[in-house]
């Protein structure tokens, strides 16, 4: 009920910034500062110090103080001062800044919180900036689209630094052990989960994500069974189509069955460590947890491919978030902020970013190094997102409650449906009828 609450009074002062920002669309950067997210700041001298706030604070906090170092080598008079947090309370603790104060210079913004917080008028639009700027024409055109469109429209407030990619990483040694051919389709991955699970030695076919994020990787398998192509019809959304729904209760059936019973509480972080550390045949995660399986179990062990095709060849995914950074409007020293985003999206801090968490580039020049051919699940998550045969269902970022919705409302009701509390009819019913009042609500107030 405090969710409930908590989201209406969130709600309605969210509607009245989405009007605003939504009206300064229309003019670009002509922001005058006054949203919500408090004082317009100032540009400047581009010295003196920066705060840097990293939203997955723990998993890239070694990289991001490499890429600082690196900066504040070539800008010895500029400080960065690193704040790592837990991509988990990200989101929460920029909403509880936007509205008391202390908001960072410059900071991760994925775009599953991108609308929210421009929706709060906190972000400095970015499309004067980078029109001006040595990144100009460097950075990939189809990023900056999906950027744009989660902002809420047409204004540039985040500059992409990474695409990810639904992956799904499978254990070669016990593929080949059990006679299996690679999980490159759904009847493929359903055939080798049952073959690979033994319970008696407690090896299983594959791990669930059930806790915190379990939204969008059900949403990749179900698109991806089922071939829905698209998230709406009309204003009304597909996630609840009666072939998604069949789609559901075919892959949550695998939870006890093929699956760990912990499996109900996996966040990334428990799912990876218990996929290196154990015997189970698959997981399903993306492109950021390479390195964490290389060091466990060593390059000759797994593999990482793009999530299972249908029968025919045919590829639908769910697009994936877009990683980037954002000028918070209330710095009072964008000219060194933005030097920092300028810097940390170049070629060379760009390519050594995104090898390290094994994401694909933004910087066009960086998305061409050697270890992208090298590095064979980034190489062939780029040829997926690019594929004749990929069909992407756009999730709605650039609803302001889309992640609430996907997050708060939904994720315990999802550990209801791995435990038979609910029915996936009924949570993929919920679902669409919060996603057909939020997309209503939006649109009401763009038009």
């Amino acid at each position: 009920m405090k969710i409930n609450i908590h989201r209406s009074g969130r709600h309605a002062a969210l509607a009245v910034a989405l009007g605003s920002a939504l009206a300064l669309t229309a003019t670009a950067c002509g922001d005058d500062g006054s949203g919500t997210g408090g004082s317009k700041g100032s540009e400047g001298s581009g010295k003196g110090e920066i705060t840097f706030w990293d939203s997955n604070g723990g998993v890239r906090t070694d990289i991001w103080k490499q890429v600082i170092a690196d900066f504040e080598k070539k800008y010895p008079d500029i400080k960065v001062n690193y704040v790592g947090i837990p991509a988990a309370s990200a989101q929460s603790k920029y909403d509880t800044a936007i509205q008391g104060g202390g908001l960072p210079d410059v900071g991760g913004v994925g775009t599953a919180m991108l609308a929210e917080i421009a929706a709060q008028g906190a972000l400095e639009p970015l499309d004067g900036r980078l029109e001006k700027s040595s990144l100009n024409g460097r950075l990939s055109p189809g990023l900056l689209s999906v950027s744009k469109a989660a902002g809420g429209g047409d204004t540039l407030y985040q500059v992409p630094t990474s695409a990810n990619n639904g992956t799904l990483w499978y254990r070669t040694d016990l593929f080949k052990k059990a006679g299996l051919d690679a999980p490159t389709t759904w009847s493929k991955f359903y055939e080798a989960a049952d073959k690979l699970t033994d319970k008696g030695k407690n090896a299983f076919g594959f791990t669930i994500r059930g806790g915190e994020g379990s939204i969008a990787p059900a949403l990749d398998a179900v698109y991806g069974q089922t071939g829905i192509t698209s998230f709406w019809n009309g204003d009304k959304t597909t996630v609840n189509d009666p072939k998604n729904v069949a789609a559901l209760e075919k892959y949550v059936a695998l939870y006890k069955k093929d699956t760990p019973s912990a499996d109900v509480n996996n966040d990334f972080t428990k799912m990876v460590a218990q996929w290196d550390s154990g015997t189970i045949g698959m997981l399903s995660h993306n492109l950021g947890s390479y390195q964490d399986h290389l060091k466990a179990l060593g390059k000759d062990k797994f593999r990482g491919i793009p999530n299972p095709t249908m029968d025919d060849g045919t590829r639908v995914q769910v697009s994936n978030p877009v990683d980037g950074l954002g000028l918070f409007k209330a710095s009072k020293n964008k000219a060194a902020a933005w030097k920092f985003i300028e810097f940390a999206l170049s070629h060379e801090e760009n390519s050594k970013f995104n090898e390290s968490a094994g994401q694909v580039p933004a910087n066009t020049d960086a998305a061409k190094d050697a270890w992208i051919q090298q590095s064979e699940p980034t190489e062939l998550a780029a040829e997926a997102l690019n594929g004749a045969n990929t069909k992407i269902v756009q999730l709605p970022y650039y609803l302001p409650d889309w992640n609430t919705i996907s997050k708060a409302d939904n994720e315990p009701n999802f550990q209801k449906v791995l435990l038979g509390k609910m029915t996936a009819k009924e949570f993929l019913d919920t679902l669409a009828d919060q996603l057909n009042k939020a997309q209503a609500e939006w649109k009401q107030q763009k038009g």
